[in-house]
């Protein structure tokens, strides 16, 4: 019934979970670890892509995401904004210290890694430090890895409108609104299970419905946005870590949208 290439994407997807799991129950420094060397993993991806993985421009950008990771970890947030002006002309100083070995697309991409792949992820730890985080992590996965799957099952069952046959020919706007009413639902039922520890955000059913339904929509934003890269620069998969899958930002492509959006709605509803 399942060939061999579903029982290793499987297998895979229970590690992944397992991994998630006890990273997020746990929190703190652990989840604090395990984001940063994910953020580290998935900002060389990218930069093999723009084939500047063994550059000056990818030891900048590791050891600016490994000094923001600090900066958020001594809760000193007053210092981000000095610290992006600062990444950005240290950026610009390769740029015109080593000209022309480097083109201004590969300086402007190694920018953008940090943005997309470090700073973005380390909102899961942002949101998990939060009042009340242990419970509200939850829903960026709810609206990223919850409504992928009620997307996919319904655009299985019912799909006929091809949301974007170009750079995801399976995705359906049948499934789009599918992983939308999906990921509310879900949010609902995790908000009516957890609803007597939920204590810092004001009407959590409501709440819960809403940045799941919100987060699905960026979830599939986010998705597309990562395939768009892929095709742009002519690969199958970001890497090859997780089996069956490619590698960390096919899997986090999403997450990386919807973690943000979760950190800033819930504080709307905060008490």
């Amino acid at each position: 019934m399942f060939d061999k290439s579903f029982w290793v994407r499987f297998r895979s997807s229970c590690i992944l979970m397992a991994v998630a799991i006890l990273s997020l129950v746990m929190g703190g420094n652990v989840l604090f670890c395990v984001l940063l060397g994910i953020s580290l993993i998935g900002m060389m991806e990218l930069y093999r892509i723009i084939r500047s993985e063994r550059t000056l421009i990818a030891g900048a950008g590791y050891l600016a995401c490994i000094l923001y990771y600090l900066i958020l970890y001594m809760e000193r947030e007053e210092y981000l904004v000095p610290f992006f002006i600062g990444y950005l002309l240290i950026m610009m100083a390769i740029y015109v210290l080593t000209f022309p070995k480097y083109k201004s697309e590969q300086i402007m991409l190694g920018f953008f890694n940090l943005f997309y792949v470090a700073v973005m992820l380390s909102f899961i730890y942002r949101v998990r430090m939060m009042d009340g985080g242990e419970y509200l992590v939850w829903l960026a996965f709810i609206g990223s890895w919850g409504s992928d799957t009620c997307a996919y099952l319904v655009g299985r069952a019912i799909g006929k409108h091809k949301m974007a046959p170009i750079l995801s020919p399976k995705k359906s706007v049948e499934g789009l609104f599918g992983g939308i009413i999906g990921a509310a639902a879900i949010g609902v039922i995790f908000a009516a299970v957890f609803k007597n520890h939920i204590t810092e955000v004001s009407n959590p059913l409501l709440a819960f419905a809403i940045i799941g339904g919100c987060c699905a929509v960026i979830s599939t934003i986010g998705d597309l946005a990562a395939s768009a890269i892929k095709r742009n620069h002519d690969v199958k998969d970001y890497g090859k870590l997780i089996p069956g899958h490619g590698g960390i930002l096919d899997r986090f492509d999403s997450l990386i949208f919807t973690a943000p959006i979760v950190f800033y709605l819930a504080q709307i509803w905060a008490r």
